[in-house]
């Protein structure tokens, strides 16, 4: 075990340290190969670089930051105390390693205990994080919940009446991407999200997972007896 703690913090703080990070290609200008035959009706997109291309999301990437800034620093705190924690631990491992001979047990022991700090640095960050990864699941919902109605329009717009995830189109002609006109009618729809999500606030996944275990309690428990239903009588 000799490589160092991972710096990198949650998947919340990706949109602080790239705001980019997740999209795949920028939405690209509508051009045509020159003497290419054109078929009408057909478009690609990468929803998740237009989601990334949008006014809300270049917003709410400048503002995430500044509003969590005690939660990042506070994480950037904690994270270095811990890799100072681990370091004399790594050194000594890594030493005892190279003796002649080795004490295996020492070194499985030594290993469980650094892997123990280590499991339980990252579940401190997380947990540390989770305003600024709930605050970016908040801002990604709002643009998702329009980017449907973007893309109809787009649709419209253009006649078109199939899209193909970009992620599946080998290659193609750049007259088919939509991206553009998709996040032309996003930033339309939404040009600015709201950062910080009201008290209580679930992302949708967490929200639909306990809505389903809710009703599969529900329906496992015993049906209630009819109102002035008599009770089976004993023998």
């Amino acid at each position: 075990m000799t490589n160092r703690i991972v710096p990198a913090l949650v998947a919340a703080l990706a949109l602080t340290a790239a705001p980019h990070a997740f999209a795949q290609a920028a939405p690209a200008p509508v051009q045509s190969t020159p003497g290419g035959i054109v078929a009408a009706g057909i478009a690609y997109a990468n929803p998740q670089a237009v989601v990334a291309s949008s006014a809300a999301y270049k917003l709410a990437a400048t503002q995430l930051p500044v509003t969590y800034k005690a939660q990042l620093d506070q994480v950037n705190i904690r994270r270095n105390q811990i890799a100072a924690q681990l370091k004399p631990m790594y050194d000594k491992f890594e030493a005892d390693q190279k003796v002649a001979k080795p004490d295996r047990a020492a070194l499985e022991a030594q290993a469980g205990q650094i892997q123990q700090l280590e499991q339980a640095g990252q579940r401190e960050l997380q947990q540390i994080a989770e305003p600024v990864n709930v605050a970016q699941q908040f801002v990604l919902e709002q643009i998702g919940d329009k980017l449907s109605a973007a893309t109809q329009a787009a649709m419209t717009k253009r006649k078109i009446t199939i899209v193909i995830d970009a992620q599946n189109v080998l290659k193609a002609d750049t007259v088919y991407n939509l991206n553009q006109d998709i996040l032309t009618e996003l930033n339309a729809l939404i040009p600015t999200a709201q950062l910080v999500p009201p008290a209580g606030w679930k992302p949708r996944a967490q929200r639909d997972a306990e809505a389903q275990q809710a009703a599969q309690q529900a329906a496992a428990a015993p049906a209630a007896p009819a109102a002035g239903g008599k009770a089976p009588e004993g023998r």
